[in-house]
């Protein structure tokens, strides 16, 4: 996620030295909240108060004044035993879109191409060890068993997308998040050990682009590059994504990366930051 340097706060000097549960400005009920507002997923649309705690490994009391927290500021609502969130959550999202007008532009350009070669293609930050997907152009056909869309969270290890925004990362950083990677086989093609990890996450460095073949999904292949602003900031990495049966990785590398260049370069050239 883009970062900028903060002033002294609480005798931290930048926004990366966070803080952590137990520090004195630290808000665990807002903490509590958000974590309650997150556990709500595709496979999680709706949960009762013994769900919700489970899930959030909240204890019941915990959990039920939360739910009923939010569910009074119009945030959640209760059918029977069962809880969801309700339409109002959207305003959150659309906060963080309207503060960053740079992803319609954005947005235009992955339509294009969409249009062009008929694929998908999207725009994702960093969060974590996980890609959030912000912008997103999709083809008609499905390519995940999942339904992607903006808000969508994939892990990094294992897209085209995280990888490059891994690689964008200084040393010490990328150690502290791979720390926190689980490696395992979601394809007989994933990559399960960290050296080797680490390995292409330094390749990608060195070439600016990731091509991921089958590794989170079988017949899902991509290719990701990083898209910067005129002063430097990086706004995210953009990708194509299609059906390894249909598309070679040849024209992954030959026709669809030089697209994705080709729309970072005017991105860098009309873009003047991150919040421009």
């Amino acid at each position: 996620m883009l970062r900028s340097p903060l002033s002294c706060i609480s005798g931290r000097t930048a926004l990366d030295n966070k803080l952590q549960p137990g520090d004195r400005d630290y808000v665990a009920a807002l903490a509590s909240g958000l974590q309650i507002l997150s556990a709500f997923d595709a496979e999680h649309p709706r949960m009762t108060l013994t769900e919700m705690a489970t899930r959030t490994d909240m204890d019941r009391a915990k959990a039920r004044r939360f739910l009923l927290t939010l569910e009074a500021l119009g945030y959640v609502r209760r059918s029977a035993r069962d809880f969801e969130l309700t339409p109002r959550v959207l305003e959150l999202g659309h906060a963080f879109q309207a503060s960053n007008q740079y992803r319609a532009v954005i947005q235009h350009y992955l339509q294009d191409i969409t249009a062009e070669i008929g694929e998908s293609s999207s725009l994702s930050v960093l969060d974590g060890v996980d890609v959030v997907y912000v912008v997103r152009s999709a083809a008609p056909h499905r390519l995940m068993a999942i339904s992607l869309s903006v808000g969508t969270r994939l892990p990094a290890a294992y897209t085209s997308m995280g990888r490059v925004l891994l690689a964008q990362l200084p040393e010490a950083k990328l150690d502290s998040l791979l720390q926190q990677v689980k490696l395992r086989a979601h394809t007989p093609h994933s990559l399960v050990d960290m050296d080797a990890l680490r390995a292409e996450i330094a390749q990608v460095r060195e070439r600016g682009y990731s091509l991921v073949d089958q590794e989170l999904d079988l017949g899902l292949r991509s290719v990701a590059t990083p898209v910067f602003a005129s002063n430097g900031d990086l706004l995210g990495a953009i990708n194509i994504s299609t059906n390894a049966a249909r598309v070679p990785l040849e024209v992954l590398l030959d026709d669809y990366l030089p697209r994705l260049r080709r729309l970072a370069d005017t991105v860098q050239k009309t873009v003047r930051s991150a919040t421009g």
